[in-house]
């Protein structure tokens, strides 16, 4: 069976064998967790996508957007490697601009992975 998926999702994996972002999101409430999902899943099929779903941060990096039920907003830093997309970073956004120690992670993060994918 041919997988529909343009873009399939991928959790980063640290050295140490752990997933942040699968992490991340065991913990928030169960609402939460599935407007996320429906979020990844909608980029999963229908990448390309833009705005209000997703943008470019830059640098190769790009964030799923997504309004919560528990009245927060999310986002997912995640960058695209072959034919996935890598789910760096999440996190629940307080300010109008992704905070510096947000990007620098996921910056991080994606330059961990391209090192040791060569």
């Amino acid at each position: 069976m041919v997988s529909l998926k343009k873009l399939p999702a991928a959790f980063f994996l640290t050295l140490g064998g752990k997933e942040p972002v699968r992490d991340w999101l065991l913990g928030l409430p169960e609402g939460d967790r599935k407007a996320l999902g429906h979020a990844i899943c909608d980029v999963e099929y229908g990448w390309p996508l833009g705005m209000p779903l997703c943008r470019s941060l830059g640098d190769g990096l790009w964030e799923i957007r997504a309004s919560l039920p528990s009245n927060r907003i999310a986002r997912i830093i995640f960058c695209v490697e072959g034919s996935c997309m890598v789910l760096l970073h999440g996190f629940i956004k307080k300010t109008q601009k992704t905070p510096a120690p947000d990007m620098a992670l996921a910056k991080q993060r994606a330059k961990e992975l391209r090192t040791h994918k060569e």
